[in-house]
């Protein structure tokens, strides 16, 4: 009897140090401030001594878990996979320090090289292996930064990006808030689900990116998600095209707005999305 027990004590020890040597995914939220007061919310997969991660960027008028949660639902499936993630909050939005009237798209490309250099000195993160997602405005954010630091992130995804931001702008906020600003410095809009006030800073930082030279200089993987409902979907095929990117690709899914459908009952365009996503950076980082 003594003999059977000792043989299973030794196959349930066994048992144990084969699994123990499987990565272990944590998926607890971390809040972090950086130096320049952005906070963000960081996901470290447990066991990992080098892991990749990826960087997420809000979009106009959002904060870091996005409209829906579906930046804090693809850290989820990121985590899944044995992949870190940070998403913050840009000065002025969510928890961040500062205001809104400060915003302008150069002080969102610094705050995202900021993030990036915080996660590439974690002890805990592999620097050849960040990648980065931009939402809307985000994905023009995400853009300036992956080509203006080139060694930067390894792959990059775009939701419903920006193509040329001033005339996406005026289509967005009308004509009026341009004027406004110009003629006043500053103007109050209602987005609709939250109030804000811009400087012609702003409006004028708009014209200062050509994101369709920029992103020819991004050498990394490059995906590209639009709806076929959404502005976006005129500029990311051609923007893909252009890409020295390598793997590069382009999704417009059908029926898609510029939000994936995640305000309503039915979840399943933003689930295959995240799901789409998460995978491509498996795959690539």
């Amino acid at each position: 009897m003594q003999r059977v027990w000792l043989i299973g004590l030794s196959v349930l020890l066994a048992a144990l140090l084969m699994f123990g040597c499987a990565p272990v995914v944590d998926l607890s939220n971390q809040s972090v401030t950086l130096a320049n007061g952005v906070v963000g919310t960081l996901n470290r997969p447990a066991g990992a001594d080098s892991a990749p991660v990826v960087l997420m960027l809000h979009g106009f008028g959002s904060s870091k878990d996005e409209v829906g949660g579906m930046y804090a639902r693809l850290a989820d499936a990121l985590a899944q996979r044995g992949i870190g993630s940070l998403r913050i909050d840009f000065r002025g939005f969510g928890k961040s320090d500062g205001d809104t009237g400060a915003t302008t798209v150069g002080a969102q490309v610094e705050d995202a090289v900021a993030a990036y250099e915080y996660l590439a000195n974690l002890d805990w993160v592999d620097p050849q292996r960040i990648g980065v997602i931009g939402f809307s405005l985000g994905g023009g954010v995400a853009t300036i930064a992956a080509a203006e630091h080139p060694d930067f992130f390894k792959s990059m995804v775009t939701w419903s990006s920006v193509g040329d931001m001033t005339p996406d702008f005026i289509d967005s906020l009308g004509q009026e808030a341009f004027d406004t600003a110009a003629e006043k410095g500053v103007v109050g809009l209602d987005l609709g689900w939250r109030t804000i006030v811009l400087k012609q800073d702003f409006f004028e930082s708009l014209a200062q990116y050509d994101l369709a030279q920029l992103i020819t200089a991004y050498p990394g993987a490059y995906l590209a998600i639009a709806g076929d409902q959404d502005f976006s979907a005129a500029y990311a095929p051609s923007f893909v095209e252009s890409a020295q990117a390598d793997p590069k690709a382009v999704w417009i899914v059908p029926g898609g707005d510029h939000i994936f459908g995640v305000l309503t009952d039915d979840q399943t365009m933003a689930d295959s999305v995240i799901e789409r996503t998460a995978q491509w950076f498996a795959e690539t980082l």
